[in-house]
């Protein structure tokens, strides 16, 4: 029997020699380790304490990034990517209020904003994923990368599960139903932005993921980013309460609270995910008060974001009027 080292166990050593002697890895320790993960070189049980290993201790920045650079270098990219401006992720699904949010991301695109949107779909039971909620509306999701490619070129929109974006990953992520934890796969995948758009918008379920999504991206030079805790951890903003948007500019870290907005009803829970009202809403053949004050509050903090807007107040109205005239000419 070889008594040689497997070449992976430094980083569960790193991770797990106790209380005194372990610590987080570095940038490129993760990047190093989370490679030899995606090119199949490393044993289950390693795979499992390494994830175990880092989800007990939280996930650092410098973990994060490192994680993420390994992820988008696996990516098996087009010879030649879209000018995609606003990255947009959507992992959580919805369980409590219809995806408004997706409509925001379409009413931008319908504006000339090319976006490019990722997610998983039915990995929580009683969740509605974006996959479904856009089939309603007459969408299909991609078949890969260059089948959005294509997508973005001609429609300025386009959504990849990850299963089809990268199956590694996804298979990363479904270990949540044999170990019981969810893993960094889960916050990683949010950070992909496989087309390197300058904007990413991202919601989150718990506030110390805003941090660390706002810290990681700056360690991965984004250019611009907007991450804040969303309504069911996607990035959706509830119009009717207060919104700590974390941002990244060219380097700079910053915070802006956006104040509630004006005139704006309590936005209810929705007993039934009525994905006929949705489509409705969307088409113009139903209004839906609450409904609309989320996709307008939301386009509103991506505008700032796309910098079409200089503040609240300005990028709100500009969503209110591209919301009423998005069936124009």
């Amino acid at each position: 029997m070889s008594q040689t080292e497997h070449p992976f166990a430094p980083y569960v050593r790193i991770l797990g020699k106790g209380p005194t002697l372990s610590r987080s890895l570095t940038l490129e320790e993760t990047e190093a380790a989370v490679g030899m993960i995606l090119r199949g070189e490393v044993e289950p049980i390693q795979l499992g304490a390494f994830l175990c290993l880092i989800r007990v201790k939280t996930e650092t920045p410098d973990e994060l990034a490192g994680f993420t650079r390994a992820c988008r270098n696996a990516l098996p990219l087009p010879a030649e990517r879209p000018a995609v401006a606003l990255d947009w992720p959507a992992y959580a699904g919805k369980s409590r209020r219809l995806p408004w949010f997706i409509l925001s991301a379409l009413l931008l695109a319908r504006h000339g904003v090319t976006v490019f949107m990722h997610g998983t779909d039915g990995h929580t039971a009683g969740r509605l994923f974006t996959g479904a909620a856009l089939e309603a509306l007459g969408i299909a999701p991609a078949e890969s990368l260059e089948d959005a490619a294509v997508r973005l070129r001609r429609d300025r929109f386009a959504y990849l599960p990850l299963a089809r974006l990268s199956p590694a990953m996804q298979g990363i992520i479904g270990l949540k139903k044999v170990l019981g934890l969810r893993n960094p796969m889960h916050t990683v995948a949010r950070m992909l932005n496989p087309f390197d758009a300058p904007c990413q918008i991202m919601g989150v379920a718990h506030p110390p993921y805003r941090d660390a999504h706002q810290k990681a991206a700056a360690l991965l030079g984004q250019p611009r980013l907007a991450v804040f805790k969303g309504e069911g951890g996607e990035a959706e903003r509830r119009p009717e309460k207060p919104c700590e948007v974390l941002t990244v500019t060219n380097g700079a870290l910053g915070s802006t609270v956006w104040a509630p907005m004006a005139q704006t009803p309590a936005v209810r829970h929705d007993t039934v995910m009525d994905l006929g009202r949705f489509r409705a809403v969307w088409t113009g053949e139903a209004r839906d008060e609450e409904g609309e004050a989320v996709v307008i509050a939301t386009a509103a903090v991506a505008l700032v974001l796309l910098g079409r807007a200089a503040g609240q107040e300005e990028a709100e109205a500009l969503a209110r009027a591209l919301w009423e005239s998005r069936h124009a000419g």
